[in-house]
């Protein structure tokens, strides 16, 4: 009898399929990276950057982590650190945030829902030792659920500058559960761990179950977290107060743009000088730095009011 039951253990066993994260190198092609992304709203790409530039980042970055106070509440992390203003604080994270294969990526992922995409937040998150896992959620949330479940309103990228393990607390991830019920629950074998060495990248989708993981080691997890929105949606993190005009002149226009420093439409995103009393008025934000807005050219009356503009 018990080798009997023990059989059907064993086979019930083997039946479970434990969830994981599809990986790729920086040699993969955006249309593949593309697909993997849209069938499961989480991949990783290994080794997307070199040690030298994720050394960089961790030293830019590490007087400030050291300066900042843990989380104060469960979600946010009794034992984790989050700093933003990565793009005023840290020349090396500006180059992870205007990545070419990245860019890629969401020219497909979120371009076909707005004229252009932008930056939505940028932290870097230290996951200290007996940091408890956070609650799985979808980041869409933000929104209140205004937004339909067709658009996918975000994508975020995590990129590992120390070693993400499932023990170290490397992010919780259900692929495959942005086409869930939004009240659907994951057993634990579809819960699946991003790990991976420093210099790789995590990319996920705002719909998609997600959290930070556990972490049992004595040491911690750092993470710098860049994700990208719709451009016509409000940012979660503030990009013209983290990193105001003075910093922001001197960055890359490309840069600038994913920022928010520029027109994202005919119509988003113009301002009027409140010094100037009639030179400034309903500018494009690329004047300030010597430069056209793409928008400049007037549109019909038609395609501003049918959205085919």
């Amino acid at each position: 009898m018990y080798f009997i039951l023990k059989e059907k253990v064993l086979f019930k066993f083997r039946k479970i399929k434990f969830m994981d994260i599809k990986r790729f190198n920086k040699k993969s092609s955006p249309e593949a990276l593309l697909v993997a992304l849209i069938e499961d709203a989480a991949i990783i790409i290994e080794d997307l950057i070199s040690i030298d530039q994720v050394k960089k980042v961790n030293i830019e970055l590490e007087p400030y982590l050291e300066a900042c106070n843990s989380g104060k509440s469960e979600f946010s992390g009794l034992s984790t650190k989050r700093i933003g203003a990565l793009i005023a604080r840290s020349p090396a994270c500006r180059q992870l945030a205007t990545n070419s294969l990245i860019k890629k990526i969401l020219d497909g992922f979120l371009g076909p829902f707005c004229d252009d995409y932008q930056i939505n937040l940028t932290q870097a998150v230290s996951i200290g030792p007996r940091e408890k896992p956070q609650i799985l959620h979808r980041d869409r949330g933000m929104y209140g659920g205004f937004i339909p479940r067709r658009i996918e309103p975000l994508l975020g990228t995590v990129w590992a500058i120390t070693e993400f393990t499932k023990e170290n607390g490397a992010t919780q991830v259900v692929p495959g559960s942005h086409t869930w019920d939004r009240n659907k629950e994951p057993l634990p074998e579809e819960i699946a761990y991003a790990e991976m060495k420093p210099g790789s990248v995590f990319l996920y989708s705002g719909t998609v179950l997600h959290g930070g993981g556990e972490n049992l080691t004595d040491s911690p997890r750092l993470g710098a977290f860049i994700h990208y929105s719709l451009s016509w949606l409000r940012q979660q993190e503030n990009q013209y107060l983290s990193c105001p005009i003075d910093i922001a002149k001197n960055l890359d226009p490309e840069l600038r743009s994913l920022m928010g420093y520029s027109r994202a439409g005919y119509v988003l995103g113009y301002f009027s000088s409140p010094n100037e009393k009639h030179n400034l008025e309903l500018v494009s934000p690329e004047e300030l730095f010597g430069e056209k807005s793409k928008y400049d050219n007037f549109v019909s009356p038609k395609e501003l009011i049918d959205g085919s503009s």
